[in-house]
């Protein structure tokens, strides 16, 4: 696959599988410092944050596009299956601190925005990850979808959609999977170490900020050489979806990965962002479900690896 280069992402897209906690109060900074693998307290107006959210084991028990809302709020848009949980298990560290977590999702609607429904700010500086007002919203430049840059947007639930053609979500969910980042769903809680979907490689980790959940953990798969998992993009011909197992024929009797996302090709067959052992990727010779399943052909990244692993 790089079909990205090739297939145009061009409208705006509704998009219901998203939802948004706010998390506001004089110590919401702080609050998600201690809780997040990603710096908020030195986060500027002006830019987003990919984040995790792990366990003590280091396992990422959620991931969100994380950005400042008012004078001590922040917005954390993640997938909708895994907003109630998240909230709960987040709550319950608030303690002392002065910060209120609420679900907002019916307070914002967000739209995903690509070619021409961006194009009149093509004279903007496109940071990934920037943030800029925009037609009574704010605008996330996200990581781009091959060559072809996207955004997300967030309103206020009542303003209007931002003008352009309708693009199928089908369409937007494939260019999330080109793009090489996956977003933490119900199928994939607790699966991974933020490297083992390339977190540190896009922004995802900040190694010099304090304490997190998992911390420990994530600092050695970094630092120790001992990660033997990472993400790769492949191409098959069966249907990919989160929460399936990967198996390399070289060892057929145990599943090497998980898909973390999936996404039917505009064409023809499936894109599906894997996380697998980087022995078996090394082999070339992966399968879907079983050592004998559909075979898995191996993409390149569109963004590269950190060295120091």
């Amino acid at each position: 696959m790089n079909e990205a280069a090739s297939i145009h992402l061009n409208g705006v897209a509704a998009l219901p599988h998203l939802g948004v906690i706010r998390v506001e109060g004089e110590d919401a900074a702080k609050f998600l410092q201690g809780q997040l693998t990603q710096d908020f307290v030195l986060l500027e107006p002006s830019r987003a944050r990919l984040a995790a959210f792990c366990s003590a084991k280091g396992r990422m028990q959620a991931s969100f596009i994380g950005l400042r809302h008012g004078a001590d709020g922040f917005l954390l848009v993640c997938s909708r299956d895994i907003l109630g949980p998240t909230l709960k298990r987040l709550s319950m560290f608030v303690l002392r601190a002065k910060a209120r977590l609420t679900d907002a999702t019916a307070e914002f609607q967000l739209a995903g925005l690509a070619g021409d429904a961006i194009s009149a700010i093509a004279g903007n500086d496109r940071q990934t990850l920037g943030v800029e007002e925009f037609l009574g919203g704010k605008l996330i430049w996200l990581h781009p979808a091959g060559s072809q840059q996207r955004a997300l947007w967030i309103a206020a639930a009542q303003t209007p959609l931002p003008p352009g053609l309708a693009l199928d979500m089908g369409i937007w969910q494939w260019g999330e999977v080109a793009s090489g980042i996956a977003m933490v769903t119900a199928p994939i809680v607790d699966a991974f170490v933020p490297q083992m979907l390339n977190y540190e490689s896009v922004g995802g980790v900040n190694f010099k900020k304090g304490c997190y959940p998992g911390q420990e953990v994530v600092a050695r798969s970094q630092f120790r050489g001992t990660l033997k998992r990472r993400a790769f993009l492949v191409h098959g011909e069966a249907a990919m979806v989160a929460g399936q197992d990967v198996f390399s024929a070289q060892d057929p009797d145990q599943p090497c990965g998980l898909v973390a996302q999936g996404a039917a090709s505009p064409r023809g067959g499936y894109d599906a962002i894997v996380s697998v052992q980087i022995s078996a990727a090394a082999s070339g010779d992966l399968h879907l479900g079983s050592a004998q399943g559909p075979a898995l052909s191996l993409a390149q990244l569109p963004y590269p690896l950190l060295d120091d692993i």
